[in-house]
């Protein structure tokens, strides 16, 4: 037996049976989006078997992206699991074969409620695909199983129409990232898609000295507020400059005599800025972008606010 030789022929198989799908797709299937986006109910998934188990990743898929789904097995279907279907549903029922006695018997009581059914399956001529008032083809020749009787190149062939299904749907409705964070609150995804730099920068030091401040008072400001860093700015509060750990350090090197050094001396102009309404994720990639760890906070009249540095965006987990 040559494992990787199987291998690499299963992975092939899938990969041509997913290219074939896209000829499959047809006029049932822009109305079977618009359906789906105009149904004032929900959008009920169901299958047995490992059907069901890509009906549960498809109904996650839409839940996630602005179209409110359920999972309904189709064996508790006919067991009294039947009370989850309104009148506005549409039902998603999903099977290779179509004519298992389980669809068999659950599509015609799914037809007699009134609610619109249709059906993802391989085999257009099964029950299933007779009965259905729309039809999701999924069509494969058969699976990768040496056997052919594993599922596998038609539970892969669900799974992308599935999500060519979710990802129309998201376009139709124009579904923003914005909206996307709503439904992804937890974790780093989530956090990328709505933390801001005013999340971050308020709970850090505001570092800061004057054009005339000696470089003794420099030192003791980027020393006490430990964000490598102070801000120069004048009376009024405009930033002026921004001196560095690595300025402190160049300054060493360059001047014997720094008595008569003055915070303008040493500062580096026009340092790079955000406002504090960016999402965090855009101050990292902007600190990325210069090789920097830090980045001042100005308003509109840029006037200096705070700094955010890098370990405050690491520290949420966002990258």
């Amino acid at each position: 037996m040559d494992i990787i030789k199987l291998a690499k022929e299963t992975i092939i198989q899938e990969s041509e049976s997913i290219k074939k799908l896209a000829n499959y797709i047809d006029e049932d299937f822009e109305k079977i989006v618009k359906i789906i986006y105009e149904s004032k109910g929900r959008l009920i998934i169901t299958g047995i078997g490992k059907s069901a188990n890509i009906a549960q990743k498809i109904v996650a898929t839409l839940n996630s992206t602005g179209t409110p789904s359920i999972f309904m097995h189709a064996a508790d279907a006919i067991h009294g699991d039947l009370g989850i279907i309104q009148q506005d549903d549409v039902i998603i029922c999903i099977s290779k074969s179509g004519n298992t006695p389980e669809i068999k018997v659950l599509v015609p009581l799914i037809k007699s409620r009134g609610n619109t059914l249709i059906g993802m399956v391989s085999s257009v001529d099964s029950f299933l695909g007779t009965q259905a008032d729309y039809v999701l083809k999924s069509t494969v020749k058969k699976e990768a199983c040496p056997n052919n009787l594993a599922p596998t190149n038609s539970t892969t062939a669900q799974l992308v129409v599935g999500d060519a299904l979710a990802v129309c749907l998201l376009e139709y409705r124009g579904f923003s990232s914005e909206d996307f964070a709503k439904y992804h609150p937890g974790g780093a995804l989530g956090k990328k898609l709505y933390m801001r730099v005013s999340d971050l920068y308020k709970n850090n030091e505001k570092p800061k000295v004057k054009l005339t401040d000696s470089v003794n008072d420099v030192i003791i400001e980027i020393s006490s507020k430990r964000l490598g860093a102070t801000s120069v700015v004048d009376d009024s509060g405009i930033l002026l400059g921004i001196i560095t750990d690595g300025d402190i350090r160049r300054m060493l090197q360059n001047h014997q005599s720094l008595e008569k050094l003055t915070a303008q001396n040493i500062m580096s102009e026009n340092p790079k800025t955000i406002s504090k309404n960016e999402l965090a994720i855009n101050a990292f990639q902007l600190m990325e972008k210069n090789n920097i760890t830090q980045l001042i906070v100005t308003n509109e009249e840029n006037k200096y606010i705070g700094m955010v540095h890098l370990h405050d965006i690491l520290r949420e987990g966002i990258v």
